[in-house]
Order: structure tokens, then sequence, then C-alpha cells
């Protein structure tokens, strides 16, 4: 995160390919384009899992939205 706590701060992330075991950290503009051309992505959380998805604001970021609610999963990932 870079100047402050919240979503809109979230400047990069760390990732990881369940299916290819491929991991590597992407941007923010990178990971919403990525979304924007039918990517997918999701926080595991227990045994679930939450869909990360698009705020459409200026400038754009990401956040996890799990039945129909915006959620704080993201923020209660580890920084680095």
């Amino acid at each position: 995160m870079v100047g402050g706590t919240k979503y809109e701060h979230i400047s990069e992330v760390k990732w990881e390919n369940r299916t290819t075991g491929a991991t590597g950290k992407s941007s923010r503009a990178e990971m919403v384009k990525w979304f924007d051309e039918d990517g997918d992505a999701r926080v595991t959380k227990g045994q679930s899992y939450v869909p990360v998805k698009v705020v459409k604001a200026t400038p754009p970021y990401i956040r996890t939205f799990a039945d129909g609610v915006w959620t704080d999963n993201l923020l209660a990932l580890p920084t680095y």
C-alpha cells in the first residue's frame, strides 16, 4: 500500500495461479485491466473463496465482493 490503509491505496498485489502454480506481482492498474478482460481472482477465507472485483471509481481499484456485499478480505491480508 502506498500513502494510506484503504482499498484505494493498494498499489500492488501478490498472486498465485492455483491451476499452474505460477506466482507473481501485479500493479493495481494491471489487475484492473486483467479483470476488465474477464480475469477472475479470489481470496481464501478459511475453506471458502471470496471473489475480487473492480470498484469503478477514479481511479478504479480492487476489493473483495461476497454475497452482494463489498468486504474487507484484501485489507486483512499481510502487507509486503
